[in-house]
Parts: C-alpha cells; structure tokens; sequence
C-alpha cells in the first residue's frame, strides 16, 4: 500500500470519529505542532470548524491557550537543545557532516508566540493561587466553626454550672 493510499485511508477512519473527539485530536496534534492547519488536517476538520468553535466555545478556547503553550514550551525545549548540540548537515564532499546552528526561523516563531505563552502561564500561575486561598479560607472557616462549637458547649456548660449553683444555694436555703 502507498503512503498516499495509507493517508487517505486514515482520514477516512478519522472522518468516522465523533465530532468531540476529532476536536480533542485537533488540540492533541496543536499540542504537538503548534500548527493550526495541520492539526485540522490530522483531526479531518476545516479550519472554519475550529476557529468557529474557538469563538463560541469559552472551554475550547481555553483548552485551545493550553496547547498552543504546550507546543511553545516544545518549540522551546527544541530550540534549546539545538542550540546547544546543533544540527548535522551534509558537507558537500566530506565523509562527515558540518554542525550548523542556524536558528533565525525558530527564534521568529518564539517571538510570535512569546506573548500568548505568557499570558497562559499566568492565567494557570493564577489559578494556583486561587486554589490555594480557596484551601486557606475553607481551612479557616474550619477553625472559625470549630471555636464557635468550642464556645457554645463552654456557654452551655457554664449555663449548666449556673443552674446546678442555683439549685444546690436553693436546698441549701431549704434547709436552714
């Protein structure tokens, strides 16, 4: 079978699946990629589908932020590691390849997506923050409820005391 027949027996099998999880898939490869057009075509859907989706859906549109920052951090761990070791590519008549660190094109896309990465970063940076005064308030309301218990059976005790004083100065009286 030819790789041409393959792909097109896969969109066939992808065109089968549910909406929903062709969409997941599309955020899955735009996780991967950070590539909009070619995560549509690994899912099978137009890309008027996900961007209509993107604008209506607030959930799909954060998820859609969530892999585009997973594609950035990445691109970034890629970059990283070629700059470091470099590229090997053919030298002309050479038995061994040239190392190249050529990197202007990945330096572009990080630039152009900087921005976005950052503002996700954020917003889960501060949903970390919520979660944890959201923990320290619920820990507090515990001890607020636990005092006020505390003070209730002390107020009762302390009416009880009074009744029982009360009643034992009273046969006290009785009996003089």
């Amino acid at each position: 079978m030819t790789a041409k027949r393959k792909a097109g027996t896969a969109v066939r099998v992808r065109a089968r699946l549910p909406l929903a999880r062709r969409f997941t898939l599309f955020l899955d490869e735009l996780a991967a990629t950070s590539n909009i057009a070619a995560s549509c075509r690994k899912a099978d859907l137009q890309t008027s589908q996900v961007y209509e989706r993107r604008r209506k859906d607030a959930e799909f549109f954060r998820r859609w932020q969530v892999a585009l920052c997973e594609g950035y951090d990445l691109l970034e761990m890629s970059l990283l590691y070629r700059l470091r070791m470099g590229e090997v590519k053919p030298a002309g008549s050479a038995k061994r390849g040239v190392r190249s660190f050529d990197n202007a094109t990945s330096f572009r896309l990080l630039a152009a997506h900087r921005e976005s990465a950052a503002r996700e970063r954020a917003i889960r940076d501060n949903e970390d923050t919520e979660a944890v005064l959201a923990s320290i308030d619920a820990t507090l309301d515990a001890m607020r409820l636990r005092a006020q218990e505390v003070e209730d059976v002390s107020a009762s005790v302390s009416q009880f005391a009074e009744r029982q004083g009360a009643t034992l100065a009273g046969s006290d009286d009785a009996g003089e």
